[in-house]
């Protein structure tokens, strides 16, 4: 081995170092950073990527470098500056983070990639560029005329069966003229692209004064500059988008990333913005199938397109020069990964930006606390779009004390009256205003964040409800299929036809959910078309579009659904949003609760209203002094904002403080118990013996669902208003701290949680 020939090599294992590899001299030196490796690693061969030269270390004999698999590196320099501030700032292996930033395809050393897939091609193979020689070619074959004509205005070739729909001919049509030489049929790859029919929709022509003064300042701004664009819904947001993307794009070989929260979202957005670039877009999320992700990844990564538009993972698009890093809707908590690394995309986005040198746009009607607070701090630009566009108005909100409705409902209730479901439910002022749109026409949106028919089923004589048996929380009862399930494992029983506990007849469903819901608004309005969705109805791979098209088609009346209808939505002909019940989340344990409340009322009221016909919101709720909800209805973001953060300064949360939280699991309760308090105490201990005054323990205590899938679960929390005490504190714990990692015990270090659930 000539001297020097040594690699530094980041492997997706969960160790947190890197290893040191020789490169042979049958191996091309220098390896590229960010470039994939095939290495041993523990009897087995293993996909690593390459983080650049390394010290050969004394005295020790390295493994050799097996193949280099990248002629160009998959990751780009910036992506692997990225990585390296996710591990260290998230407390996640290096090998690990690196590996979530590569389709699945390419991280599998011994796994073949999915097939390409193939098209025939039809190509032009004679020229006759004169008209006579047409007409003596084709004298007796006018449908071999038509078929030539269409190939030469489309640069001389053609996808086999879209060239038989345009020219309306058989297949034989084609073979004869492959007969004669004219054309020629090929075997050809072709990506895999689902959103590839789709058709774009154009963006409004002209932007508004607010929208001008946006993109002004936007494209104004300092490589990195971080820009905070608050914009009520309805504002334009997306035309800003579009309009900065157009001028950074202008420059060549700029490239540009988009993110939206939602799966859901992806199929509008990309409507959106094909419309204004065409083909130039390329979709990135989880919901695609590997060989779809691999074609999209590849063809950014070769140019061939240059603006990457998904949900989180789509921060990882292998872009040369991105020029700009779009996040809408960053208040989202679909940003924040769930597994390792758990990290924030939106934090994530603004450490690639400036790697890159691009600007940063973040999004939202509802900025997140540490968003406003950022801007408040000096470190973003904040942006005001004040008004909807094209002079739309904001929808009226009108509040509904249901526990008025109740009482009223049973002051004028005749003794022994059927008991009427609906009661409970809806609210008169509801029903009358979905009778009215139908009646004209006009279509509605029904809220209730919580999937299921019922919350639970209860014994009627004993007060048992049947819970999960390997999670602390009660099953959930569905009615198609019945069944009781379990949204944290899925697990599911039959419904009993008695109590478990006490043999009593009849249990009782309690609560309320989408299922219900849509059973009573079909009763209620027969000749409604209705359709449903929350996770049951979009499990399948093109549910959320499938139903959100028909919605734009007009297909539906009545859309109710889960938090996933809330955001982004734009249908001119929704009049009426209905929020069947807006204090299901008010009472979580978790200090984001408010937040999330007044976000979710504030962006659903946001649907209505948005074409000619004008709108209106209703919002049923059992706590309409709470703030979340107060601000929500008159549209007050600066007013909850205020008081929000009142009540985060004390006892400190975020934005004010950097948290963490530290959870042990364990298939034992008592032995998870006994390790979360051990590593509590042996933290308390150093943070002492080290002085770590401006560091805060809070706990330990079991988690508010204290066991999911069979594994019990302690957490404490940290806090800190030192950043990067918090960084060195999280790795050391991640590291070092004295809890066995094995299948009976895990500790999980969560930087920045969005729950504390």
């Amino acid at each position: 081995m000539s001297a020097g020939r040594c690699i530094e090599v980041a492997l997706a294992v969960p160790l947190f170092r890197t290893f040191s590899y020789r490169v042979p001299d049958g191996v091309a030196w220098p390896v590229a950073v960010g470039a994939r490796v095939l290495v041993p690693f523990r009897n087995r061969t293993e996909i690593g990527v390459c983080l650049g030269a390394a010290e050969p270390p004394a005295g020790v004999s390295l493994k050799p470098v097996r193949a280099v698999v990248d002629d160009v590196p998959s990751l780009p320099a910036p992506l692997v500056h990225t990585a390296r501030w996710i591990a260290d700032w998230y407390a996640a292996p290096l090998g690990l983070t690196l590996r979530a930033m590569l389709p699945t395809a390419l991280t599998q050393p011994n796994t073949p990639s999915p097939a390409a897939k193939t098209q025939r091609v039809v190509h032009l193979m004679q020229e006759l560029p004169s008209l006579l020689q047409r007409e003596q070619t084709f004298a007796r074959a006018k449908q071999q005329r038509a078929v030539y004509d269409l190939l030469e205005a489309q640069g001389g070739m053609a996808p086999l069966e879209a060239l038989r729909v345009q020219a309306n001919c058989s297949a034989g049509v084609i073979t004869a003229m492959v007969k004669r030489g004219l054309v020629e049929v090929r075997n050809e790859a072709r990506a895999r692209d689902p959103f590839a029919e789709r058709a774009g929709v154009a963006p409004p022509p002209h932007p508004s004064v607010a929208q001008r003064e946006a993109i002004a300042s936007i494209l104004a701004g300092d490589p990195g500059q971080v820009f905070l664009l608050h914009g009520i819904t309805g504002s334009g947001k997306t035309l800003v988008y579009i309009e900065v993307l157009r001028a950074v794009l202008a420059e060549p070989g700029r490239t540009a990333i988009v993110l939206v929260p939602e799966i859901a979202l992806t199929s509008q957005t990309v409507d959106r913005f094909r419309g204004a670039f065409g083909d130039d877009v390329a979709v990135l999320h989880s919901g695609l199938s590997d060989g779809e992700r691999l074609d999209a990844w590849h063809a950014l990564r070769r140019g061939e397109r240059r603006i990457a538009v998904g949900a989180r993972s789509a921060l990882f698009a292998p872009l040369e020069r991105v020029g700009v890093v779009i996040v809408d809707e960053e208040h989202e908590g679909s940003y924040k990964q769930s597994e390792t690394p758990r990290y924030h995309a939106r934090e994530a986005a603004i450490v690639r930006a400036r790697a890159e040198g691009a600007l940063v746009v973040l999004g939202s009607a509802t900025p997140s606390l540490e968003s406003w607070e950022r801007a408040d701090r000096g470190q973003a630009v904040r942006l005001t779009l004040p008004d909807r566009a094209a002079g739309a108005q904001l929808p009226p909100v009108t509040v509904v004390d249901m526990r008025a409705v109740s009482q009223q409902h049973l002051a004028h209730r005749a003794p022994h009256a059927p008991h009427d479901p609906a009661v409970g439910v809806f609210s008169p002022t509801l029903l009358a205003a979905v009778e009215s749109r139908l009646t004209l026409g006009e279509q509605t949106l029904l809220l209730l964040n919580r999937r299921g028919y019922a919350a639970f089923i209860q014994c009627q004589a004993c007060g048992d409800v049947p819970v999960c048996p390997h999670c602390s929380i009660s099953l959930t009862y569905h009615r198609v299929p019945e069944a009781l399930v379990c949204h944290y494992c899925q697990h599911q029983v039959e419904v009993p036809a008695v109590c478990g506990r006490c043999g009593a007849e009849s249990p009782r469903k309690r609560g309320l959910g989408t299922q219900q819901v849509e059973r009573l608004v079909a009763e209620r309005f027969p000749d409604a078309r209705i359709a449903r969705m929350d996770v049951d109805t979009t499990s399948g791979k093109w549910a959320h579009t499938q139903i959100l098209d028909r919605v734009g088609r007009g297909e539906v009346d009545i859309l109710l659904g889960t938090q996933m209808i809330a955001k982004g939505l734009d249908f001119p002909n929704v009049t009426l949003v209905g929020v069947v019940d807006a204090d299901t989340g008010l009472n979580l344990p978790d200090f984001r609760a408010s937040e999330r409340t007044f976000q979710l009322l504030s962006q659903v009221a946001g649907r209505a209203g948005r074409g000619a016909k004008g709108g209106e919101v209703i919002v049923q709720t059992r706590m309409p002094e709470a703030h979340a909800v107060r601000h929500a209805l008159s549209h007050d973001f600066l007013g909850f904002v205020r008081e929000e953060l009142g009540a985060r300064r004390l006892p400190a949360y975020p934005p004010f403080v950097s948290l963490a939280n530290v959870l042990v699991s364990g298939v034992d309760q008592v032995a998870t118990a006994a390790a979360c308090m051990g590593a509590a105490e042996w933290l308390g201990e150093l943070m002492t013996r080290q002085g770590l005054r401006d560091l805060v323990l809070v706990g330990p205590a079991p988690c508010p669902i204290d066991r999911i899938k069979d594994r019990w679960r302690w957490h404490f929390l940290l806090k800190s208003s030192q950043p990067k005490l918090m960084t060195r504190v999280a790795r050391y714990v991640a590291e070092r701290c004295p809890v066995p990692r094995d299948a009976e015990l895990r500790l999980v270090v969560d930087r920045d949680p969005v729950s504390l659930l």
